[in-house]
Parts: C-alpha cells; sequence; structure tokens
C-alpha cells in the first residue's frame, strides 16, 4: 500500500501558492496525499492544481480558544479514521493543531516546517504566549524543519526543538521553479504591456514589492521611504502586489494615505500570476521586519530584479550585501532612502545584482533540491518504522 502523507496549513492560500506543486510531486513519488486546511475561496483551484484531495478543517488565523478546541477534536478524529503514515504541517496555528492532533491520534511520523514567526515582532505577554505555542508545537512534533539556517540558530536560542531540527537544502520551504520564473518572449510582452499601461516615461524605473501589505512586512516605513524618494525621482513608480489586511495587521491611517495619494505608488492587488509585474520591474523592495526564507526575493532575482532587502533571517542568507544585492536594516526610513538613491545614482550597479543574484538563484535554489531532500527524509522516517 501507499504510504499516506497529510499535508496541513492554517488557509489554502498557503498550500496553493506557499507549497505549489510540492503535493502534486509527492503523489507523483508514490505517496498518497491528504491536503487540509481551513475552507477558502482557492480550495477549488488548489485541488485542480495539485490533484489531490483537500479536506476542510476549521482553523482559524487568530487566537480563538473555542475555535481552536473544536479544530484540534474534528482534527484529531480525522486522523484516527484516516490512519496516515505521516502528518506534516506549515504555518503557526496548523502546526500547533495539527501535531497535537496528529500526536492524539497516534500518527507515528509528525514533521512540522517552521517559516515566519509571528512572535518575533510582538512584546509582552502575546509574545510569551506565542512562544508557548511554539514550544507545544516542537514538543508534539518527532522533527522540526526551520527553512533557513539562521532560523534554526533563533530557534535553539530559544530552546524550541534543538535535537529534532535540520534545514533541507540550501532553505527554502519550496524553492522556485526555475522554469516558470524565467523570461520568455510571451512573459516580456506582458511586461511590456504593463508599462504601457501606466505610461512609464522612459528611463524611469520600477521598484516593485510583492506579498501582504501589513506593518511586519515594513510597508509603513515603505511609503516614507518613497515619499522622500518621489521628491527626487518623480517618474520612478512603486508597484504593491498583495491585500491589505486589517482585520490582522493593519497599517495607520498616515500610511495608507500616502498609499492612496502619493501619485508614484501603484497598487495591483493580489495577483494570481506575479511574474509579468517582476519582469517589468527593475527592484524588488523588500522591507520585512520578520521572514524565515522568503519566496518573493527568488522569485523576483531569478527574473532578473536586482534586490534591496531587510538585513533579516532568511533573506541575508540569499543576498550577500553589495555582492549581489542590498542588505539594509528594517525600521531605518533613513538607511532606506540613503541606499536606494545610491543604487538610483549609481550606473550599472542594478545591472551587476540582477546578473549576480540571477546566477545564484539558478544554481542553488531549485525546488527540486528541497523537493527531493523532503522526499529522503520521508523515506528514511518510514524505513526507520520498519
Amino acid at each position: 500500500m501507499k504510504p499516506k502523507l497529510v499535508r496541513i496549513t492554517t488557509v489554502p492560500l498557503s498550500l496553493k501558492v506557499l507549497l505549489k506543486g510540492q503535493m502534486k510531486y509527492m503523489q507523483d513519488q508514490g505517496f498518497d496525499v491528504i491536503m487540509m486546511s481551513s475552507d477558502g475561496p482557492e480550495r477549488e483551484s488548489l485541488v485542480q492544481q495539485e490533484g489531490c484531495i483537500h479536506e476542510i478543517i476549521p482553523l482559524t488565523r487568530q487566537i480563538t480558544p473555542w475555535q481552536d478546541l473544536k479544530a484540534l477534536i474534528i482534527l484529531t478524529r480525522k486522523l484516527k479514521k484516516l490512519r496516515p503514515d505521516i502528518v506534516h504541517t506549515h504555518t503557526p496555528k496548523a502546526g500547533l493543531i495539527g501535531m497535537w492532533a496528529a500526536k492524539l491520534a497516534g500518527v507515528p511520523i509528525r514533521l512540522h516546517t517552521v517559516a515566519g514567526l509571528p512572535w518575533m515582532e510582538k512584546t509582552g505577554l502575546l509574545r510569551k504566549l506565542l512562544i508557548m505555542m511554539e514550544h507545544l508545537t516542537a514538543f508534539a512534533a518527532n522533527r522540526i524543519y526551520p527553512n533557513s539556517q539562521k532560523q534554526m540558530e533563533f530557534l535553539r536560542s530559544h530552546r524550541i526543538g534543538r535535537n529534532k531540527m535540520m534545514v533541507l537544502g540550501n532553505g527554502s520551504s519550496n524553492g522556485i521553479d526555475l522554469g516558470h520564473f524565467s523570461i520568455s518572449p510571451e512573459l516580456k510582452s506582458k511586461a511590456e504591456a504593463l508599462k504601457q499601461q501606466v505610461r512609464l516615461y522612459n528611463g524611469a524605473w520600477i521598484w516593485v514589492f510583492v506579498g501582504r501589505l501589513v506593518k511586519d512586512k515594513g510597508i509603513g516605513d515603505l511609503m516614507d521611504v518613497f515619499k522622500r524618494f518621489y521628491a527626487q525621482f518623480p517618474e520612478d513608480q512603486l508597484w504593491l502586489i498583495g491585500n491589505l489586511e486589517p482585520e490582522l495587521d493593519p497599517l495607520d491611517d498616515r500610511h495608507l494615505e500616502i498609499m492612496n495619494t502619493l501619485k508614484t505608488v501603484r497598487c495591483w492587488g493580489f495577483q494570481e500570476d506575479v511574474r509579468p509585474f517582476l519582469a517589468a520591474a527593475d527592484v524588488l523592495v523588500f522591507p520585512s521586519y520578520r521572514e524565515g526564507f522568503p519566496n518573493v526575493p527568488l522569485q523576483a532575482g531569478a527574473l532578473g530584479c536586482a534586490l534591496a532587502l531587510s538585513d533579516i533571517n532568511g533573506c541575508n542568507e540569499i543576498v550577500e550585501d553589495k555582492k549581489d544585492g542590498i542588505l539594509i536594516a528594517p525600521k531605518n526610513v533613513n538607511d532606506w532612502v540613503h541606499h536606494l538613491i545610491k543604487l538610483r545614482e549609481t550606473k550599472g550597479l542594478k545591472e551587476t545584482y540582477a546578473e549576480n543574484i540571477q546566477n545564484k538563484i539558478r544554481s542553488g535554489f531549485d525546488r527540486h533540491i528541497i523537493w527531493d531532500a523532503l522526499i529522503t527524509q520521508y523515506k528514511q522516517l518510514l524505513d526507520d518504522r520498519k
């Protein structure tokens, strides 16, 4: 019989975007794969994309004790009925509920991938609570996969899952599909159409951000940076690709006003396919406060963007400062303004960074490196049970 593998995230969008292709690959490699998450508009297209069964678990992204207990009971019952060989979770809430449900259901192999850590930017009682939840998740898991080396070091410094951790490949939760994220004539045509749509002036640059438009991603700082940057380069444009999350991590009114009124800023909302926007752009700006190992810089770099990233875990494992991009202190608007202006004014620097990072990504971050490392882990853990 095929070994049964359950993959769980809090929302279906994470399975569809952050782990795209991974479940289908595992199924093609001989696993019987079941996906689980809360319900959402992406569920139907997720099933079509991966060709795997999806079951709904009532998970929430907030701290909701009674709803979380209900989800734990429902998931435990499902896992007892399914009797999977492996349960592998991603995202904080799915990790906590999924690992404990798997443990209570007697699932022998319980794996959790750590990407972002929300508590890194929290304080007080909430921070302590979130750290405790991370400890509980690690306690119930057999193995923990931080998606970067520095993330692993950080977790170990907090005594979380110290003897259970390893990083797969060179880091990242899913690597990058280098065939998909490469320039083609069709993609060039779409990128040019976007430039014509916004009536970009000759010689003007496009700076792009892709992700959630929230405080933790540094979007407030980015608004302050480009308000000052605009005075010097009024023809350049900042493109924001993603949605606001006012219920979870809202921007303040001042930054929303800049976003909505500054001529240089264009909001495109969430895009199923970010490639034309990245292919049209000159530089990815990524001022995030915390990451595990972000996918967006890999995607942008593969498509020829220069990278200006926060000097934080994950980002500083992708870019070597001043060699294949720029690393800038998070939350430091003055530094961001200074480095972006220097990049803008130094002839040939953008092209050098873009070429160097593209070569680096293509040689070290193909998604099959991660997928094959994970398959090896699965098979080794299954063999150890025999």
